[in-house]
């Protein structure tokens, strides 16, 4: 096991990489901690809970609302949890989020920790500090940025997903690779086969290295007001068909990857093979490539997505695959735009 402690600007982050969810009580205290797990978790690894305080939520991003929110919260108070009550989060992407915003709004603030076990969350959505539910058809709405206190890595959870979630993992992976790391892609098209076959060596590695990239991002600029806008390339048109088409939110990333990389061509001159090579990997990875969504639907997202100042939004393109580069975009001609992709 790798241990890492990563200092943010208002507190640290232990890593856990490689550790085990069957020895929680070694990162723990179980007398003075609620696990916060979703339906799914708890049918396959329930037996490990025994001796610990448990609340249930139920699985799927429909549920990442104010509503499961106030149960969560009704919860605690039934539970007793005060201030030195550690709240830990085992679940997926929706999870970790609902976990670390319960936790921040919760007594003004009580402490907690992940156990991601989706390939989603343990490589994006447990990293950051990123908390919070949707509202109405607005992804993440309501939320805030709070570190937790610990992040445990098991690299056995994620053999328990089914097979389009497994997939649904690699496209923030891919993402990674085209804002920064271009060697990362190559590895990506070598391994593919590997890769999908869930095999345990290029699991790790990939994991790893995608902790390691959004890591280093989120210690350059935790709240978001430079690079760390790069994390979202992707996920500016990623999040409005996540919510119209109700689909899995790496498929919906790996729509917009290829909708910003088309866009890329037009405001960065990104050549058009550099689109095609990220069409083929993301086919390669099962994901799909096509916008097919009302264009008129997915604009009215637009227009209050969390990235809009004034009339623009702050859209993440890139030069060149490894190389990303924010730039402001007129909401006028991103309506535009999206008749011609």
């Amino acid at each position: 096991m790798i241990q890492q402690s990563h200092r943010f600007q208002q507190s640290s982050c232990d890593y856990y990489l490689g550790g085990s969810l069957a020895n929680l009580g070694d990162y723990a205290d179980r007398t003075r901690s609620v696990l916060l797990v979703d339906e799914n978790v708890d049918k396959h690894y329930g037996h490990l809970f025994t001796n610990w305080k448990k609340l249930v939520v139920p699985d799927g991003e429909e549920h990442k609302t104010m509503e499961v929110m106030e149960q969560i919260i009704d919860g605690l108070i039934e539970l007793e949890a005060d201030r030195k009550t550690m709240l830990i989060g085992v679940g997926g992407g929706m999870l970790t989020d609902v976990t670390g915003f319960a936790a921040s709004i919760y007594m003004r603030g009580i402490p907690f920790a992940f156990v991601p076990t989706t390939l989603l969350a343990q490589v994006d959505a447990s990293i950051g500090g990123k908390n919070g539910v949707s509202h109405g058809m607005h992804k993440n709405m309501l939320g805030t940025i709070r570190q937790p206190n610990f992040i445990l890595f098991d690299y056995s959870l994620p053999a328990t997903m089914p097979e389009g979630e497994w997939c649904n993992g690699f496209a923030e992976i891919i993402k990674y690779a085209c804002i920064y790391d271009e060697e990362l892609f190559n590895y990506l098209e070598a391994n593919k086969e590997k890769a999908l076959a869930r095999d345990v060596a290029v699991l790790e590695f990939l994991v790893q290295r995608s902790v390691e990239i959004k890591t280093k991002f989120v210690l350059e600029d935790e709240f978001e007001s430079g690079v760390r806008r790069w994390l979202n390339f992707g996920h500016t048109l990623g999040h409005a068909v996540e919510k119209i088409e109700n689909i899995a939110h790496g498929k919906a990333v790996a729509i917009g990857m290829v909708a910003a990389a088309k866009i890329s061509e037009k405001y960065n001159q990104l050549p058009p093979e550099q689109t095609n090579r990220l069409i083929r990997l993301i086919n390669d990875y099962r994901l799909p490539v096509t916008l097919e969504s009302d264009k008129e639907a997915v604009f009215n997202i637009f227009r209050l997505d969390k990235k809009r100042e004034k009339d623009h939004i702050h859209f993440v393109l890139l030069n060149r695959i490894g190389e990303a580069t924010t730039k402001p975009i007129l909401l006028d001609e991103l309506k535009q735009i999206l008749q011609e992709i």
